[in-house]
């Protein structure tokens, strides 16, 4: 079976943002911000795996283009959550870090798509 690199990596990414839900939960008591972040952060992954199973070439790229807005989203939520003092630096980098590298490969993946589509036809 081929890997599949960008599942692999929203997946992590994924258990990476429900943990940090359950530490702003638990031990920040946030409850707002960090319930956005948890929605978004998961439905990155949950768009790629949908996508697989997309009814046309058009279909998967739209799936795609919008797990690109959710790790966007996730961006502006993870940014607020470290201006607003509820994660330090170092952890905003490190989960920051993670999701620009998501919000890369979707977009490359939507343009080869998007052309191997215009070739095709």
């Amino acid at each position: 079976m081929e890997k599949n690199v960008l599942k692999e990596k929203s997946y992590a990414f994924a258990l990476r943002i429900v943990k940090a839900y359950k530490y702003l939960c638990y031990e920040q008591k946030e409850y707002v911000l960090s319930k956005q972040l948890l929605r978004s952060g998961t439905a990155i992954g949950a768009l790629i795996c949908e996508a697989q199973y997309g009814e046309s070439s058009p279909d998967f790229v739209h799936k795609f283009a919008i797990a690109l807005k959710e790790a966007n989203e996730t961006r502006y939520w993870l940014e607020l959550l470290k201006d607003s003092a509820f994660i330090d630096e170092n952890v905003f980098d490190s989960v920051n870090e993670e999701c620009v590298e998501l919000i890369k490969l979707l977009t490359s993946s939507i343009k080869t798509c998007k052309r191997n589509i215009t070739n095709s036809g």
